[in-house]
């Protein structure tokens, strides 16, 4: 029973921490856009952004 003393207070500790965390994400704007990073995996690059081919023959190793 002595315990519940400790762990009643710490417990509510944790629980107003992570609410103050999740409160602090949203305002800073992590919870807008979920389906865009989801997505930009699966969309191809631009062209001009691809990086080139890899060139056979390069094998030089100093």
């Amino acid at each position: 029973m002595e315990s519940l003393y400790l762990l009643i207070p710490i417990a509510l500790v944790f629980c107003v921490i992570a609410i103050r965390l999740l409160i602090w994400a949203i305002d800073n704007g992590q919870y807008e856009d979920l389906d865009k990073e989801a997505s930009r995996i699966l969309m191809e690059e631009e062209a001009g952004k691809q990086k080139p081919p890899p060139q056979e023959g390069n094998d030089n190793v100093d």
